[in-house]
């Protein structure tokens, strides 16, 4: 018991794991709970989806649907992560803090919990059980 609750420092292998989990778990649920339906619905969410930087909504959709589908799609099977991740935690910061910048917490939360666990990733890596690992 004092192992396992006490002892300050981890296994390689339960490292590895314990990223592969954080892969899997932020980079699917991009894909499937947000990604997914941009893609899906991508002619109509044009009109509404909000113009970055003046860019156009169109341009503006199509980065956050690279981001939310393909990037997170790279970042959960672990191949080339890092690069991956930076369109994420720039999607994931523009919409807590400039999409939703006033509006309450709760709001911003999830965007910001997909933020801090893509930020992690990126200092730590994809760890062992991944392409990036093998390669």
């Amino acid at each position: 018991m004092k192992k396992l609750f006490f002892h300050s420092k981890s296994s390689p292998a339960t490292t590895g794991i314990a990223l592969l989990i954080l892969r899997v778990f932020f980079g699917l649920g991009m894909v499937v709970w947000h990604g997914w339906g941009k893609l899906i619905n991508f002619s109509s969410e044009m009109e509404s989806f909000y113009n970055l930087f003046g860019i156009g909504s169109v341009a503006s959709l199509t980065g956050a649907v690279f981001a939310e589908v393909v990037c997170a799609a790279l970042v959960s099977i672990g191949l080339f992560t890092r690069a991956a991740l930076i369109p994420l935690i720039f999607t994931m910061a523009i919409a807590a803090f400039v999409v939703k910048a006033g509006a309450p917490f709760a709001d911003r939360e999830l965007a910001l919990l997909f933020l801090g666990a893509y930020v992690a990733l990126f200092l730590t890596g994809p760890g062992k059980f991944s392409i990036d690992h093998k390669l």
